[in-house]
């Protein structure tokens, strides 16, 4: 009985596994009005200075000090650049 509903779960679980994938593979091959355009334009990304992750400039959080703009992918990794340029300059 025990064996049963085990696989029963097992096959509930790859079933489910299958139908997610199956979705997105269905919605990235459908591309709508806008999101179109931004497939059709490469975006050159940036390298967030902390941690290395490579983020969209346009959905990043950004600082600018002096002609340098840097980019990152979170709050954290902003405020430890922050708090790295303000040891580093004595502020």
């Amino acid at each position: 009985m025990l064996r049963v509903a085990l696989f029963l779960l097992l096959f509930l679980f790859l079933g489910r596994a299958i139908l997610r994938f199956l979705s997105g593979v269905v919605d990235g091959a459908t591309v709508r009005g806008d999101d179109r355009k931004s497939l059709d334009r490469g975006v050159q990304m940036a390298r967030d200075p902390v941690c290395g992750t490579f983020v969209i400039p346009s959905r990043a959080l950004m600082v600018v000090d002096g002609s340098h703009a840097a980019y990152f992918c979170s709050e954290r990794c902003r405020d430890a650049y922050r708090a790295g340029t303000k040891a580093k300059t004595g502020a």
